[in-house]
């Protein structure tokens, strides 16, 4: 199973789980939910029993499978709901699949089981391309199978904006798309597709979007990424630029020097987006701001922006930025909702103590988030982006640099015993990162999520992976068949899923790890260049 629960054995009894088969209990709808292929139905006793204990975790469950039938004993619907993701495994692949097989065999099996830790994501970026609402639908239904909960959807870059506001429409109507698309990669020599590239959400596909996730207890967590990476806002309103000047949503790849004024007109409009996300949403704990890769050289340059620094009684511009994201952060708070933020926004100061960080530059600066009593969500670059292919081959498609394998994965500790119980119990969850300026469409997202995210499923699960995890994983990868995922398969891609003839190979990850611990090294007295 994966994620292995936490405790398993075996029983000598086993069960035949008919399709139509009656539920009863407490906590019915989660159990149905979690099962849809096999048709279960309510009733007043049934071959499935669900009850609540409230001495348990909302996402703990136990299972119980003999010859009379299916005892689910959880803490919440949560539990319930993974309860049933846990005895779907215990059936064939071929019970992933619409078939009108009438009954399934299940082993006898108490399992006992609750997570390690509460955030358990997957991120994708939506902004660099576009994913529709079904592709959205359906990763969220894989999450589901592996038990992960949170959902960050980056909705907003400098190559695109992709959610309708009714209050400023040019975000939706200009910022949503762009004319071309860099295909090079790297910025020599500039090669572009000449195919206009976009799309948006509506606010209604967002209700959906939230609701649909809420009912399979995923939580979706948007990102607004301020104030840098601002290239596709300003198209549509420079006013709210430090310039003033006219932008193009970017066409290409890499860090832009547009950035967002930090004066008030700029927190209005802001807070207003932050209304109609949290709105459509319906329940919104944590909305992202970004806070990262921001060049502070036009808030450096601005008379008024500098006037502004001053009457706040700030000294650098850095202050300014760590003082706008804070006042985000309030007004994020004032709407029932956590800030999140990127670990630059940590380094610059000024957070409040209830915003959550994640350091995707390394767990060195995650640590030290940790030490100052922030809730940390453990994203590093190695080993959870994955945009980074999972071998040095040329075979791979092209990826931002090579290698991230399962392996890589599965050792990963979120918290690890070098640090202080404080420290370790401030990280809150683990999330892997899927920038899409190399994923083009929904295939190549299949390719690089899968089998890497069930590896990511265990370590959240379970705190780390457990032994025999690779022998478990070929078993699931038939689940995965069953489903119809495009995954990686564990001996290369297939032929149609190699590389593209002449694409550059990617940067390695040792150079971007060298980089990255040059950008993090003594972080506490390091401030962002102006």
């Amino acid at each position: 199973m994966i994620p292995r629960p936490e405790l398993i054995s075996d029983l000598s009894a086993s069960f035949e789980l008919t399709s139509g088969a009656t539920v009863s209990g407490d906590l019915v709808d989660a159990v149905r939910r979690a099962l849809p292929l096999l048709d279960l139905r309510p009733g007043d006793s049934g071959e499935i029993d669900v009850r609540r204990d409230p001495a348990m975790g909302e996402e703990a469950y136990r299972l119980t499978v003999g010859s009379r039938g299916i005892e689910i004993v959880a803490g919440g619907g949560a539990g319930a709901f993974y309860a049933a993701q846990s005895l779907h495994q215990l059936l064939p692949p071929a019970s992933y699949r619409f078939s009108e097989r009438a009954s399934w065999p299940v082993p006898g099996v108490r399992i006992e089981d609750a997570p390690r830790l509460g955030w358990r994501g997957l991120h994708l970026d939506v902004a660099r391309h576009f994913f529709p609402k079904r592709e959205v639908l359906r990763l969220i239904d894989l999450m589901a199978v592996h038990k992960l909960n949170r959902l960050h959807l980056h909705l907003a870059d400098d190559q695109g904006w992709r959610v309708e506001s009714r209050a400023y429409p040019l975000l939706h109507e200009v910022s949503s798309h762009r004319p071309r698309t860099a295909t090079n990669y790297h910025r020599e020599p500039e090669a572009y597709d000449d195919l206009p590239h976009g799309g948006y959400y509506t606010l209604d596909d967002l209700a959906e979007i939230g609701a649909y996730a809420r009912a399979r207890h995923v939580t979706i967590v948007p990102e607004i990424d301020v104030p840098g990476h601002a290239s596709a806002i300003l198209a549509a309103y420079p006013a709210f630029g430090a310039t003033g000047e006219p932008h193009d949503v970017l066409e290409r790849w890499g860090i832009s020097p547009a950035i967002l004024s930090p004066l008030p007109p700029t927190v209005e409009f802001l807070t207003t987006i932050f209304d109609e996300l949290i709105g459509a949403l319906g329940q919104t704990p944590y909305v992202h701001i970004g806070g990262d890769e921001v060049v502070l050289d036009h808030w450096a340059g601005s008379a008024e922006i500098t006037a502004y620094r001053d009457e706040l009684g700030l000294a650098t511009v850095n202050d300014l930025q760590a003082w706008f994201l804070r006042r985000l952060a309030d007004a994020l708070a004032e709407r029932g909702a956590r800030a999140v933020v990127w670990d630059e926004a940590f380094v610059s100061g000024g957070l409040r103590q209830d915003t959550v960080v994640m350091p995707w530059r390394g767990m060195g600066v995650g640590r030290r988030a940790a030490a100052a009593g922030h809730d940390v969500v453990a994203t590093p670059v190695f080993p959870l982006y994955f945009d980074y292919a999972e071998a040095s081959s040329a075979d791979e498609p092209m990826a931002i640099g090579d290698t991230i394998t399962v392996a890589d994965v599965a050792a990963f500790v979120p918290a690890p015993e070098e640090w202080t119980e404080r420290e370790r119990a401030r990280v809150v969850g683990v999330q892997a990162q899927l920038w899409s300026e190399r994923v083009p469409d929904a295939r190549t997202v299949d390719y690089r999520l899968w089998p890497r995210a069930c590896a990511l499923a265990e370590v959240a699960w379970s705190g780390a992976a457990s032994d025999g995890f690779a022998g478990r994983l070929e078993e699931h990868l038939g689940r995965l068949d069953a489903i119809g995922v495009e995954y990686r398969p564990q001996a290369g891609p297939h032929p149609w899923q190699r590389r593209r003839p002449h694409r550059p190979a990617g940067v390695r990850v040792a150079e971007v790890m060298e980089r990255l611990d040059g950008m993090t090294h003594d972080a506490e007295s390091t401030r962002p260049s102006v």
